[in-house]
């Protein structure tokens, strides 16, 4: 139900780095908008995409030449690079062939998308036991009530979780954050999986799930959101993912639940959709210190704090951190909001509590923030915004050993019922200058958005710049046709893909 990367970059949202020169403008290297490519690139594209290769492999000829006639460009140039970094090696996908997942040719094929689920499950051939692991290692059920058992998946996923290519940059998930990710409302103490080494009882691979529900064109699913799969780096050569994934869908079905979201970095079969990483700098002299943004060529380092400086104060009238007598207004205004695009979440009044209201208590680090914007005549919410926070270690640099990063969350406004453009396009303006000033002023390093919901209406134009990561959403066991990541098939944010993605995974 997840994807991992035997190399480390099992979420695919890694601290990813702007590409040189791209601290203000879009990239315009992401693909060609041409809908003809040269036998040679198609060849080298297969290459980098082994599941495609082997799904046309085993086709007619001339199936699979007409396959590839249809098959859109940016489907074969979406999240691929020349170096290969999104490579999955083949026996991953021989076991995402025995899953029920869309098939590559399933997008390709001009035939319309019968939305649904792509297997019905009986709950009665469901297994009662897991799958036997490997001699030396065992199941175990998470107790994340318990502080001891919380910390060894923290210390577990900062040895060996998500980094990026070139290892200087590993996610930093606090306490905190594992608590509030994953004992949502509702949330399966089950669901939380983990391998211990029989003799020193150590954990050493992970797995973890939370129930939601999310609309797929207006349709509405309960699905487990699958996160935090994570296997030491001694151990990837033992193929524990796809046992991991197996045993948390055999949970879930257990639980009545058949379908799941997630998200990675590679291409697997099949994304529903795919977006982008913006990355806008806040703190412009450390990313460059720690080798996070590049200085462009031309450009001095002067210039580029000065580029990237910001008001010391926001500019909306109103405007004050969310509480809990806001829910009530806020969960009515995203119920609304998120209804606009085509994958979201349905959220609960209780979820809105748990995702966007911080509560100060001991121990306990701040890891939400949330605004509101309360007019100051009706004493109405018209807008909220939200961002949290995730850091990440900094390998092996001499001056600095964290990046605290500030991911764009929800937001919502009632100017996108106006029917307006023009005037949502500003409000979002005015709206996320003030998010990246109170990211800010809470000591945030950078403010990483992607081209998901809204935001192309805003990303360089607020100067963000473009990042050499991508994220694919996907859905387990159900069928429906691609939705708009907000990128065109250069690569680039275009206001006219938007209406897709409209749900953030962490």
């Amino acid at each position: 139900m997840s994807d991992s990367n035997d190399k480390g970059k099992g979420k695919g949202k890694a601290p990813q780095r702007p590409e040189e020169g791209e601290e203000a403008n879009a990239s315009n290297k992401g693909g060609s908008g041409t809908k003809k490519l040269p036998p040679k690139m198609i060849e080298s594209l297969m290459e980098m995409n082994p599941a495609l290769k082997s799904e046309l492999a085993n086709m007619d000829k001339d199936k699979a030449a007409q396959m590839l006639a249809n098959m859109d460009i940016s489907q074969l140039l979406t999240g691929l690079s020349l170096d290969g970094k999104n490579q999955k090696d083949m026996a991953s996908y021989k076991f995402w062939q025995t899953q029920p997942v869309p098939r590559f040719d399933d997008q390709a094929s001009k035939k319309a998308v019968t939305q649904g689920p792509i297997k019905r499950i009986n709950p009665d051939e469901v297994s009662k036991t897991p799958d036997t692991l490997v001699e030396g290692f065992e199941w175990c059920t998470l107790d994340l009530t318990n502080p001891e058992e919380l910390k060894e998946l923290y210390e577990l996923l900062n040895n060996h979780y998500v980094e990026d290519d070139n290892a200087m940059f590993r996610f930093s998930y606090s306490q905190s954050f594992l608590h509030w990710a994953l004992m949502s409302p509702g949330w399966k103490k089950d669901w939380h999986v983990g391998v211990r080494a029989t003799k020193s009882r150590k954990l050493v691979a992970s797995i973890c799930g939370v129930p939601t529900e999310v609309r797929v064109r207006d349709k509405k699913i309960k699905v487990t959101e699958i996160n935090f799969l994570c296997i030491h780096k001694k151990l990837r050569s033992k193929r524990l993912t796809p046992i991991l994934i197996k045993e948390i869908t055999r949970r879930c079905y257990l639980n009545g639940i058949y379908q799941a979201i997630y998200t990675g970095g590679v291409i697997l079969p099949t994304p529903i959709s795919s977006c982008r990483y913006y990355h806008r700098s806040l703190d412009w002299l450390k990313l460059y210190e720690v080798g996070f943004s590049p200085l462009p060529h031309g450009s001095t380092k002067a210039r580029q704090i000065t580029k990237n400086h910001l008001p010391d104060h926001t500019a909306t009238p109103g405007l004050r951190p969310m509480e809990a007598k806001d829910i009530d207004a806020v969960y009515d205004l995203l119920e609304r909001y998120m209804q606009r695009f085509q994958l979201n979440q349905a959220f609960t009044r209780e979820e809105i509590d748990h995702w966007l209201v911080y509560k100060e208590a001991e121990g306990k680090d701040q890891v939400v923030w949330s605004y509101v914007v309360e007019d100051p005549q009706t004493h109405k919410i018209t807008d909220f915004f939200s961002f949290y926070n995730l850091e990440s270690t900094v390998i092996n640099n001499p001056k600095h050993d964290t990046v605290r990063a500030a991911y764009l969350y929800y937001y919502a406004t009632e100017t996108a019922f106006t029917d307006n453009s023009k005037a949502l396009k500003e409000r979002l303006l005015s709206l996320m200058n003030d998010a990246l000033i109170c990211a800010k002023k809470a000591k945030f390093d950078v403010f990483n958005a992607l081209t998901m919901a809204d935001n192309p209406l805003f990303l360089e134009q607020l100067k963000f710049g473009a990042g050499d990561g991508q994220l694919h959403f996907y859905l387990y066991n159900y069928r429906a046709a691609p939705v708009p990541g907000g990128i065109n098939d250069k690569n680039q944010p275009d206001e006219k893909k938007m209406g897709g993605v409209g749900i953030v995974m962490l």
